[in-house]
């Protein structure tokens, strides 16, 4: 499915992905783009770890991610992304390591790791 880039006024630039509207922000009315990127890593992680936890019928209440990013200095790019995955009390610990597989299976960081080629083309409406 593709996604259409709209400029609704100010400075939002809205993406519609199928029926939904997902709106950013320069001036903290919505996330930036950049935000609902670094997002999309956490969210995509998240999906799979939930996933994981109820086909085993795992307790997922406490069950959250939190991603920390170091930053380069001078470039002001990310230079380190964790994911802490933290479990809720009573989780088995023989599940420990298959979350942290369940997480790698993320589809945004497995195109981070093999990034598609990007191309920028023009066209008139």
């Amino acid at each position: 499915m593709d996604l259409t880039i709209k400029f609704p006024g100010d400075l939002r630039v809205d993406a519609e992905y199928g029926p939904f509207v997902i709106p950013t922000n320069q001036n903290g009315t919505a996330p930036p783009p950049f935000a609902l990127f670094l997002a999309s890593i956490g969210t995509c992680a998240g999906i799979y770890v939930l996933a994981f936890c109820r086909q085993r019928g795992l307790a997922t209440e406490g069950l959250e991610i939190k991603q920390k990013m170091d930053y380069n200095s001078l470039t002001q790019m990310i230079k380190t992304l964790t994911l802490e995955v933290h479990l809720p009390k009573g989780f088995p610990e023989k599940y420990r390591d298959a979350v942290i597989r369940a997480a790698d299976q993320c589809a945004v960081k497995k195109h981070l790791v093999e990034p598609p080629e990007l191309r920028i083309q023009t066209h008139f409406a």
